[in-house]
This record gives C-alpha cells, sequence and structure tokens, in this order.
C-alpha cells in the first residue's frame, strides 16, 4: 500500500485538490449570487434604485476592513501572486490564501464590486495546491505542479471549463510540463468540473448558444474587424487599467483611498447598472434575453432617452453600451484601489461582449449581415485572449462555458487576430506585465526560466581580498602573497566601491621594487565595464556580462558598497545545477 502511495501521490493529490478547489468555487459562486440576488431583488421590487449609491461602498469596506485587520496580507492580484510564487518564492503560497480571498471576494463582489471572482478562485486553488504540497513536504518541482493543479481545478470548478482549466495553467502560469506532468492537471481539472457539475446541475453552462448563425466563409472579414477592435480594445483595457492602478497606488492613505474608490464605484454603478459584480447577468441580458433594452432598467438612461422619446432605443443601447465599457477599467480600479477583493477576469470577458455586441450593431447599421450573438461571444474570446496572451484559453473557455462549440471558427480567428494586433505593443499579459517590468517572469523559454529561479546572492563570490586606493605598491605585495585570485577590489573606509586591480594589467611593475614607495593603487586601479546590484535579476547580469565581454563584475549593496564578484564561471555552475534539479526525469 505504502509503494503504492508513493508511486501515484501526484495523481492522489491532484483528485483531492480536485474536489477541494470544486467546493470552494461552488461555495463561492452561490455566496456571491445569493448576496447580489437579495440586495439586488429588493431594489427591483421596491424600485429604490438609488441603493446603487450605497451597496458597493459598503460591500469594499467591510472587505477592506476584513483584509486590514483580520488577514493583515495583501491578498488582490490573485493570478499575478500565483506567478511571483512559482516564479520567486518556492511555489509556496500563505495558507491563510485558502480561505481569506473567499469572503472577501463574495462580499466585494455580491455588493456590487466591479471585479470578478476567477482571480480570487484562482488563488485559493493555487494556495490548496501549495499547503498540500508543504504538508507532505514535496520538492519544488512538485510543488510547482501542485500550485498548476490547483489553478487548472480553479478555473474547471468556476466555469465548470476542464479543457479550459488546463490550457490556462499552461498558457498564463506558464508552466513547462511534459506529458506526464499534464496527467494531473486533467484530473484536477476534470474532478474540479465533476464534482462542479454534481452540486451545481443544470446551471452547468453559464450562457446557452441558441438560435446562432452558422459560420460561413463570408462573415471572415468581419470576424477580422473584430479581431482588430477587440486587440485596440484589449491595449485600452491594460494600460487604462495600469494607470488607475497606479493612481490609487499612489495614495497613500488607505481610508482616503476607500472614500475615492466606494464614491466613485457607487456613482458609475449608480448612472451605470450594468457594471454591478462580475457583470454577467448584463452579458446574459444581452445574449439571452429577447428585449436587450431591459439594460438599461434602473439606469437614469432609460428615463432620460427612452421615456422621453429623445433618441431611438437603439442608439440608447449602444450609447449606454459604449459607456459601460470605456468605464469599466475604472470601476474595476476603483473596487480594487479602495480595498476590495477581486480579479479583471470577468471584466475582460463583459468587455468583450460589450465590444462584440458594438461591432455587430455597426457593421449591420452600414448594411452588413452580422449576428450579434455570435459577434458578442467571439468579442469575449478576443478581448480575453488579448488582454491575458492567452488565445487557446480565449478559445476553449468561450466554446465550453456557452456550450457552443460551432463557434470554434469565429472564436479563432477573433482571438488570434486579437492576439497579434495587441503583441506589438505589449509583449506580456495583464498578470505577467507587472513581473516582467521587474524581471520575475517565469517562462515557457528554458534559459529565461533557469534564470528566474538563480539569485545573485547564490553566484556572488566573497574569498576576494580588498585593497584601499592609498595602499602603495609595495604594501599591495604583502597582499598579493596571501590571495588566491589574480583580481582585488579597491575600497575606501566606509566599503565604498571604488574600482579594481588586476595582476595581469600590473605584470611590468609589480617585481620594481624602486616603485613599492612611490606608486599607489589609486593610479594602477581599473573601472569596470559594468557593475551588479545584489537585488539585479540573473537576466540582467547575463545582459551585462554579454554587453561589456567581462568574465568578472562586481557586485554592489544599494549604497554603492563592495559586497563581492560575479563570475560567469559561479552564474554557469549554479544554472547547470539548477537545470539538472528541474529537468525532466
Amino acid at each position: 500500500m505504502r509503494a503504492f502511495l508513493n508511486r501515484n501521490i501526484n495523481i492522489i493529490l491532484a483528485l483531492a485538490i480536485g474536489i477541494l478547489t470544486a467546493l470552494a468555487a461552488v461555495l463561492l459562486k452561490n455566496a456571491v449570487h445569493q448576496i447580489s440576488a437579495f440586495l439586488t431583488g429588493y431594489m427591483r421590487a421596491s424600485g429604490t434604485w438609488y441603493l446603487y449609491l450605497v451597496y458597493p461602498a459598503i460591500g469594499i469596506t467591510v472587505a477592506s476592513l476584513f483584509v486590514r485587520f483580520v488577514v493583515r496580507d495583501d491578498i488582490s492580484h490573485g493570478i499575478t501572486k500565483v506567478l511571483f510564487s512559482l516564479s520567486r518564492n518556492r511555489a509556496n503560497i500563505k495558507r491563510h490564501n485558502t480561505w481569506s480571498s473567499l469572503f472577501a471576494s463574495a462580499v466585494t463582489i455580491g455588493f456590487g464590486g466591479s471585479v470578478g471572482a476567477e482571480a480570487p478562485i484562482v488563488m485559493t486553488g493555487s494556495a490548496i495546491g501549495s499547503t498540500l504540497g508543504q504538508l507532505f513536504h514535496m520538492d519544488r518541482k512538485t510543488m510547482m505542479l501542485l500550485v498548476g493543479c490547483g489553478a487548472s481545478g480553479a478555473i474547471g470548478g468556476i466555469f465548470n471549463a476542464p479543457i479550459a482549466g488546463v490550457v490556462f495553467t499552461l498558457e498564463v502560469l506558464m508552466l513547462d510540463l511534459t506529458m506526464t506532468s499534464i496527467v494531473p492537471l486533467l484530473i484536477s481539472s476534470v474532478s474540479a468540473t465533476a464534482v462542479s457539475y454534481l452540486l451545481m446541475g443544470e446551471n452547468i453552462v453559464m450562457f446557452r448558444f441558441e438560435n446562432f448563425q452558422p459560420f460561413n466563409l463570408q462573415t471572415i472579414p468581419t470576424l477580422i474587424i473584430l479581431g482588430v477592435v477587440c486587440g485596440f480594445v484589449s491595449l485600452y483595457f491594460v494600460r487604462g487599467l495600469g494607470v488607475c492602478e497606479r493612481f490609487f497606488k499612489n495614495v497613500n492613505n488607505t481610508y482616503l483611498k476607500l472614500i475615492i474608490g466606494g464614491v466613485t464605484l457607487s456613482v458609475l454603478i449608480y448612472f451605470l447598472p450594468a457594471l454591478y459584480g462580475e457583470g454577467y447577468d448584463a452579458i446574459a441580458i444581452l445574449l439571452d434575453s429577447q428585449h436587450p433594452e431591459s439594460l438599461l432598467e434602473g439606469s437614469v438612461f432609460k428615463t432620460l432617452f427612452v421615456e422621453s422619446k429623445l433618441l431611438g432605443a437603439a442608439w440608447v443601447m449602444f450609447i449606454y453600451i459604449l459607456l459601460t465599457l470605456a468605464l469599466k477599467i475604472v470601476a474595476t480600479a476603483a473596487t480594487n484601489g479602495a480595498g476590495g477583493t477581486g480579479g479583471t477576469f470577468a471584466p475582460s470577458l463583459f468587455v468583450g461582449c460589450l465590444t462584440g455586441y458594438l461591432v455587430a450593431f455597426l457593421l449591420n447599421y452600414f448594411g452588413f449581415d452580422t449576428p450579434e450573438k455570435n459577434f458578442a461571444f467571439a468579442g469575449m474570446a478576443g478581448v480575453m485572449s488579448a488582454v491575458m496572451h492567452a488565445p487557446l484559453t480565449g478559445i476553449f473557455l468561450i466554446a465550453e462555458i456557452t456550450g457552443g462549440y460551432d463557434l470554434f471558427m469565429p472564436l479563432m480567428i477573433t482571438s488570434v487576430v486579437a492576439y497579434i494586433t495587441i503583441l506589438p505593443f505589449e509583449r506580456h499579459g495583464l498578470y505577467a506585465r507587472r513581473l516582467a517590468q521587474t524581471g520575475e517572469l517565469l517562462t515557457h523559454q528554458k534559459d529565461k526560466t533557469v534564470l528566474t529561479f538563480m539569485a545573485m546572492k547564490n553566484v556572488i563570490e566573497t574569498d576576494l581580498l580588498t585593497v584601499t586606493p592609498d595602499m602603495t605598491l609595495g604594501e599591495f605585495t604583502h597582499v598579493l602573497t596571501r590571495s588566491k585570485r589574480n583580481i582585488f577590489p579597491v575600497v575606501d573606509a566606509s566599503k565604498k566601491y571604488l574600482g579594481t586591480v588586476h595582476i595581469d594589467e600590473i605584470r611590468n611593475i609589480i617585481f620594481r621594487q624602486d616603485l613599492y614607495d612611490r606608486l599607489t593603487v589609486r593610479l594602477f586601479m581599473t573601472v569596470p565595464p559594468a557593475t551588479l546590484r545584489i537585488d539585479d535579476t540573473m537576466q540582467h547580469a547575463m545582459d551585462a556580462f554579454d554587453r561589456t565581454q567581462a568574465w568578472n563584475l562586481p557586485v554592489l549593496d544599494a549604497d554603492g558598497r563592495y559586497l563581492g564578484y560575479a563570475s560567469k564561471s559561479s552564474v554557469f555552475n549554479n544554472y547547470r545545477r539548477i537545470l539538472l534539479k528541474y529537468s525532466d526525469d
């Protein structure tokens, strides 16, 4: 029995992770739905739409206080944190993430926070995988796999999309896995989907794909147009969200952030109720309802334009949807910036649906026969693919959550075109760009992946003897007799690095005793072509070695004090050790 467990431990853990993650996903989905249905149901029954000004602020306030005084840790940007954990933290995720994101995101989204539940559940699933890995004392390679199983199960469980769960892990988390490693991912994703299906029943498909128009070659040009538009909308989404997030990051007072974000979110939702929560109800209205103008319910747009007949209903819808699309990033950033908890997964789907609907509306206005429902689905795949730099995830996710596998060709065309459109402007997806900017991003390229695992402190050499700039040549020769190295860092009294003495460069004077008292180290030391910092990434270090063609470079701290030397030899030795450790068996 013990031999069986040892041989199949990864399979057993993957199954357990899938089941636990599915239970967490179902709990979160139901909590968000019940809170939202209770609050908005009361508004519809009583007509008290002004509560849109109150609910979102209450939600993010409760979530913010919970995170600040109970969790006492930053749990926002869940998927980015999973990426960071894989890249830098040995796949160790804090155990409180198995439950903290569930409560905070349920309150945030249920009360109207304009974010998604997918990033929190991915964080939860990954934390479940990491926690089980720590309990069984798994090595780093297995820990990474278990974290991937948690993420795969999270997507499979919350979307009931097992294929998308596996593809998401490979594309977005960028795990470079073999077929042997993919089996646990499949088990985790399928088991999570099965448990979710068992508990959710007929709600397994999020959006019913009915009354669609079959794909034909004549729609390819319009799908290409949609893909290009989705690419630029995605660029707006990524860059605009970054600007808004930096604004809130620069506000140092926590309570001021809460006030600014709460007021901003509440006002936006009051005028544009479609921004309330994840936005899936709004998507369902556009896709499933025979009366899409019901999207305006509770909005001042209905009173000002529809009831007063100032504009036709179709153009009122167009203006309303356009404003909603444009301001979604502000609502999302305000939710997270104020202290709420949620992700940008659902907002990207929401924006994609609106983009597809608007493009279809305009094409039909100019005489094209464009199926709005098909384009809305394709737009969801296109924006998600471009925002996340994950076209396969976008394609399979939309196909699975709609049950519309006949959409594959439109989804593929739109997703690929959107991805190609954004690629020249953004090298990395939304979740990876923060880590890419600091050089901490795990990638599919094995060289860069191994360099990501390496740290400067592990390659630094500290056995070099230092000299001072005022030391005479004679005094220097005494130091030389005690050294086994041929380079000598020059530092001042405060250990600040000044230069280096290379024995090969002073061989012509080293034995001239007549110069021993006349020359000082300051006269024959040289300044290296570059220096490294202790917090530099190894990718930066290798770029410096390649650029300068140097074999050794000094490593300094943030204040310029000498710490040691890094050599190509030490880097290569460390590189080989890590490569062997994490290479496939």
